[in-house]
């Protein structure tokens, strides 16, 4: 979830609900809402539709894609949630099973706070809503700047 709304850009509310009741598959990222695939070069992507986004208008779906990374990969990181967590195709995308083996979307307040508990540890500071989507562009900002920088 932390990896997806980073390095696709997307504020934390796009990958997330506000409560479990919130939960709209017309309004949040569902199961079906993910296409894996490979681009003209054999590289692997994955593609989010967002099927509904603050920078859209009411009923236009925003595609997000997000490409290969390092040890946050991506693409790894929902290939794995697939198989940790089996969900049907109307489910949320980030979700976890309770008891009785329902899917449940992941609230925004509680991924943020275990978020925080990690980076907190890690000594790096805390996060909020917008922090993956500023960071994201920063990063890829820096990618640029780098890639200039050594030609």
């Amino acid at each position: 979830m932390a990896s997806c709304a980073f390095f696709g850009m997307m504020r934390f509310g796009e990958v997330s609900v506000e409560s479990r009741a919130a939960f709209n598959p017309a309004k949040h990222l569902t199961r079906k809402d993910v296409f894996l695939g490979l681009d003209l070069a054999s590289k692997a992507y994955a593609r989010l539709d967002l099927p509904s986004a603050k920078t859209a208008r009411p009923g236009e779906i925003q595609s997000v894609y997000l490409m290969a990374q390092g040890t946050l990969c991506p693409i790894a990181a929902l290939q794995n949630l697939a198989s940790v967590v089996p969900a049907l195709p109307e489910d949320p995308l980030f979700s976890w099973r309770d008891s009785s083996g329902a899917a449940r979307p992941m609230v925004k307040r509680r991924a943020l706070e275990q978020i925080n508990h990690i980076t907190a540890a890690w000594g790096w500071g805390t996060t909020f809503g917008h922090s993956s989507r500023i960071g994201g562009a920063s990063f890829y900002l820096a990618q640029k700047w780098i890639q200039r920088s050594c030609a």
